[in-house]
């Protein structure tokens, strides 16, 4: 499908600077431009590339001014960014939807499938399930006996969904994830561990997005909660009986251990580990391998471990490599201090 730059102005409510009737069919990085391709600049250290690139239209922020001329038609809006995932939104939205079940899927006589619903090859629909309308399984995933899953879900390959849990509309759930295996929870006897019956459920809210490999453990009773628009990213791990808040988003590799509650619009870098049995407050921020052994209370940005606040450990960083000379100069001072008091 083929836009001008005055159709993309209007519907993101922008101006065009340049041929309005310059017109795009693809989208590319900015870097990578090609004639009849859109393409944005949100990050100013990609500038340059607006000088040379060959994409059709450029979305760029309202307060931008070009430092040398541009062959590109700019779209100037209020956020590039925020507008470019707009774009690309409706872009999908656009593609062709399948719908109907694959012969060669098991879909159990006792399920419920709405309506518009795709379910694909070799894909398993157990007894009691209910999907809801819209919903798209892709080959290989289970979805297991009393899941309810909501409307116009993405359910990608292998996705592993256990008895009884709950995901909401709108979820999108990448291949390999897995919601609802057993919480790690033993209880250790003189012949070993004895397995506790996990007997509970995971509930995802709506428009949540769950990354490839990742896994919500169900809880012991109860259960594991991952709130309204959380973004987990690939191989994150939440364990049993924990609460991830609205809208928090974690990066790969987090993991958050049992019974742990997670506040709102919270951000985890990279390799972040939280310790079990915490609260962690409304708009934390987490920077990458964080430890966090702690409860926090919140609108608070912490780093390192046991994780500090981030400019305490950024002074503490600068420091760090200086230690072996500070040690070597407090060791030579102490000598100094003990001749000095045996010689009173």
């Amino acid at each position: 499908m083929t836009f001008t730059a005055r159709q993309i102005a209007e519907l993101l409510g922008g101006s065009v600077e340049g041929n309005d009737q310059a017109s795009v069919n693809t989208f590319a990085k900015i870097e990578e431009g090609k004639p009849g391709a859109l393409s944005f600049l949100a990050n100013m250290k990609y500038e340059h590339h607006l000088y040379t690139t060959e994409s059709s239209v450029v979305l760029v922020n309202r307060d931008f001014t070009p430092s040398a001329p541009v062959k590109a038609t700019l779209v100037k809006v209020d956020n590039a960014y925020e507008s470019v995932a707009k774009l690309l939104a409706i872009y999908e939205s656009m593609q062709p939807k399948r719908s109907g079940i694959d012969p060669r899927a098991a879909v159990s006589e006792k399920a419920v499938i709405g309506e518009g619903c795709f379910i694909g090859a070799y894909a398993v629909v157990d007894d009691g399930a209910v999907i809801g309308r819209g919903t798209t399984i892709l080959p290989h995933s289970y979805i297991g006996e009393r899941v309810k899953i909501g409307e116009d879900c993405t359910i990608n390959a292998n996705v592993s969904v256990y008895h009884d849990c709950i995901v909401g509309n709108r979820c999108i759930l990448h291949s390999g994830c897995v919601i609802g295996a057993d919480g790690f929870g033993f209880a250790p006897t003189p012949n070993g561990y004895e397995k506790i019956a996990q007997i509970g459920i995971v509930t995802i809210e709506d428009d949540v997005e769950i990354g490839a490999n990742t896994c919500v453990d169900r809880s012991t009773m109860g259960s594991t909660y991952v709130r309204r628009g959380v973004k987990l990213d690939n191989l994150v791990q939440i364990a049993h009986n924990c609460e991830v808040g609205s809208h928090t988003v974690m990066s790969a590799q987090v993991g958050v251990a049992g019974s742990t509650k997670i506040g709102e619009w919270c951000m985890f870098g990279g390799q972040v580990g939280v310790a079990g049995h915490i609260n962690i407050g409304d708009k934390t921020l987490v920077g990458a391998q964080a430890g966090i052994a702690g409860s926090v209370k919140g609108n608070i940005a912490i780093q390192g471990t046991p994780a500090i606040p981030a400019k305490n450990f950024m002074r503490s960083s600068v420091i760090f490599k200086y230690l072996p000379d500070i040690k070597r100069s407090l060791d030579a001072l102490t000598k100094d201090v003990e001749e000095l008091k045996s010689k009173l």
